[in-house]
């Protein structure tokens, strides 16, 4: 099948509710040669109209979150977690410190808005924002669990979402006295029925309302209100209105009280090739209120509008609804409903409420299973096992099998100046007096983010020249590249250079040269070299009584066979990438000078290299699985029968070797790991020492086994 090559890129800012739904729609409907990026600086994305269900209860937060991992997979984009602080629409591109810019052809803007209050003095140190909600749902959790004996709650702001949260609050908190403070009237957007409504409710539940009352300051247990009264607080809330992002107003674009101004079509009114969508848009033909409702109703026109303008055809206009009907959250599961003036309350509109929530949620976790390509009618035998009942998986789960590597390379030998020694991690090579090891590697991507996978890839490229105590020098970059358009192509190298050039910098070492090649998808591959020291270390040299040391968690070859099936959540890939770009540098310098033998943990897993240092020493070992770390999710996704596609072949070259119990979390034992910790035999003396000056260093280090005397197998016991 003919691969087509990318011709332009659009990049979503944000993952609001309309770029989710635009999502959904493109994963059912993608435009060929279109590269699709989602920049979001969260894994997950809430759906804001179930905010009060969770707040008072009712929900879990995984209920009202959307996926964005997940999400991206589904809609083959590539996800940048990482926060837009800037637009520059004449170069084209999108500010996310950290990384180089993100450049587009065509953007559309769906960042939402801030209820934070920055003037307020206090209010940064002691007060949460109800918009964004994360760190709102997460404080509250933590003050609802362990509440003061008679707690004090103030929100700052009486729109409909001030009183829903502040109705939800107290539900939550029967005993909690919770006032309301608005600095002009109470409810301004509500029909009056409604309006009337509320304000008894609010009087029925003790809910203190002070309108025409404005803040002062925020202190740590208390709000100063401007007449000079100090009112107790335990948990002060923001909801005081609506915001536009700051960063907004330093981009260029037409703006209307901060918000992005756009045309019927949801493009900038100032600059055509960048749409926006969401709280943070102004509709300047048709102004509406800040509701969730338009959002979800602009989805449909801003995916066929994102297509048309990649593609050249005709837009098409949104025309906003007049009313629309507010179903408004009293705290227990009753709601409020206010259209055309006709206010409706009871459990009947909660029921309305959540069904229709649960509705929209639906589409998001529910997404549907990759379906492998139909093989031809006609095929060679073997086919069907070679292919495998699931994609390939990318990074270390890529490789080729130990024991088909081991037999490959049986009989090699050295020459010259180069010392190769019997699967050491990297040759050495003699000269002028000095040694240097040498060692490369390449990785498929397992990520659409090629800024990302070359720190990923570089790390673990010079994870065989820590592995032996060197000190990297210098890489050369061997690239395959999809096809893609001449400008993709500059984008694509100059993100995956400066992901490399940034890994080389942190190690002290340089790109020396490289080559690139078009292919069918993207592969990053890194030879490095580094000096050594007098001391090189190689996988034999240790001795019984030694201790083990691991500087990584294990368990990544599962979290990304997961995400490559949709099957992990986006908080623990989120939460992967750090350790995966993570430099081993500083741990091989703390290692090295005590250490006897010493390896990186890769593709074999924890117990195929572990096997490498027992065959090399002429050792056996007990390992301790509980003091193993695992990474988060890792255990649990393997307990649903997850796994990378290398581990029965890792598995299958330590039978007769390995003694393990059969349960999930030692099957990890055996999962590749791309850009692993280092694994070292050090003396029993120096364990304290040395597990103190990695922890405090960062690392996730432990001991976690002893080698002993050889003996009949198996060689590892785990126990």
């Amino acid at each position: 099948m003919q691969t087509l090559p990318q011709t332009r890129d659009l990049v979503l800012v944000g993952g609001g509710h309309a770029h989710a739904l635009v999502l959904l729609r493109w994963a059912m409907n993608p435009l060929a040669g279109a590269r699709l990026t989602l920049i979001d600086p969260n894994p997950t994305a809430p759906y804001t109209g179930m905010l009060p269900g969770l707040i008072a209860g009712h929900y879990q937060r995984g209920d009202l979150e959307m996926d964005l991992v997940k999400l991206a997979r589904h809609a083959g984009a590539r996800l940048i977690l990482g926060r837009a602080t800037g637009i520059d629409p004449e170069a084209k591109t999108v500010t996310v410190p950290g990384r180089p810019p993100v450049a587009f052809d065509i953007a559309s803007v769906d960042v939402g808005i801030t209820s934070d209050l920055p003037a307020l003095p206090g209010f940064a140190a002691h007060a949460t924002a109800a918009k964004p909600l994360g760190a709102y749902a997460q404080r509250w959790e933590a003050f609802a669990a362990s509440p003061p004996e008679a707690p004090r709650i103030t929100v700052l702001g009486a729109g409909v979402g001030g009183i829903e949260l502040a109705l939800a609050m107290q539900h939550r908190l029967p005993s909690a006295q919770v006032t309301v403070l608005e600095r002009e009237t109470a409810l301004p957007h509500l029909g009056q029925a409604a309006r009337t409504y509320l304000l008894g409710l609010l009087a029925a539940r003790g809910i203190t309302l002070r309108e025409r009352t404005d803040a002062q300051e925020v202190t740590a247990d208390a709000v100063i209100l401007s007449d000079g009264t100090r009112l107790p607080s335990d948990f002060t809330l923001g909801a005081a209105g609506s915001r536009p992002q700051d960063w907004l107003s330093a981009t260029g674009l037409h703006l209307t009280e901060g918000y992005i101004s756009v045309d019927p079509q949801l493009r900038s009114t100032s600059h055509p090739e960048i749409f926006a969508v969401g709280d943070c848009a102004h509709m300047v033909e048709s102004p509406r209120p800040k509701a969730g409702v338009f959002a979800v109703r602009q989805a449909p026109i801003l995916f066929h509008n994102l297509r048309a303008a990649l593609s050249g055809t005709p837009l098409r206009a949104y025309q906003p609804q007049r009313d629309y009907l507010k179903l408004i959250s009293l705290g227990g599961k009753e709601a409020l409903a206010d259209k055309w003036g006709l206010p409706l309350h009871g459990r009947a509109m909660w029921r309305l409420k959540d069904r229709i929530d649960q509705k929209f949620m639906r589409m998001f976790h529910a997404l549907p299973a990759m379906k492998a390509d139909p093989l031809p009618r006609h095929h060679a035998l073997g086919l069907v096992e070679a292919i495998g009942e699931k994609p390939m998986c990318g990074g270390c789960g890529a490789k080729v099998g130990p024991d088909a590597l081991r037999h490959a390379l049986h009989g090699l030998a050295a020459q010259g100046t180069v010392e190769l020694g019997a699967g050491d991690d990297a040759a050495v090579l003699q000269g002028g007096g000095a040694r240097q090891v040498i060692a490369t590697d390449h990785l498929r991507a397992f990520t659409e983010d090629p800024y990302l996978m070359a720190k990923i890839a570089t790390v673990h490229a010079l994870g065989d020249c820590w592995a032996m105590g060197a000190e990297p020098q210098a890489a050369l970059v061997s690239l395959i590249l999809p096809r893609q358009s001449e400008p993709l192509q500059e984008r694509m190298l100059a993100e995956i250079m400066a992901g490399v050039a940034e890994g080389l910098r942190d190690a002290g070492a340089s790109i020396a040269g490289g080559h690139t090649t078009p292919g069918a998808e993207l592969t990053v591959g890194v030879t490095g070299t580094g000096l050594a020291g007098p001391k090189v270390l190689t996988k034999g040299g240790a001795a019984a009584g030694d201790a083990l040391i691991l500087t990584k968690p294990i368990g990544s070859g599962t979290i990304l066979a997961a995400e490559m099936l949709k099957q992990a959540p986006g908080r623990t890939v989120a939460a992967l990438w750090p350790y995966l770009t993570q430099p081993q540098g500083r741990a091989a310098a703390i290692l090295s000078p005590h250490a006897k033998a010493m390896t990186d943990v890769t593709g074999f897993g924890l117990a195929g290299h572990l096997d490498e240092m027992l065959r090399a020493s002429n050792l056996s070992a007990d390992l301790d699985l509980a003091a193993v770390s695992l990474f988060e999710g890792a255990e649990d996704l393997a307990v649903a029968g997850v796994a990378s596609t290398i581990m029965p072949a890792n598995r299958a070259a330590l039978l007769g070797r390995i003694a393990a119990p059969q349960i999930p979390r030692a099957a990890l034992l055996f999962d590749p790991q791309t850009a692993g910790g280092l694994l070292a035999a050090v003396p029993e003396t120096e364990v304290e020492t040395l597990l103190t000056a990695l922890t405090d260093s960062g690392y996730t280090a432990a001991r976690i086994g002893t080698l002993r005397a050889p003996d009949q197998n198996p060689a590892l016991r785990v126990r």
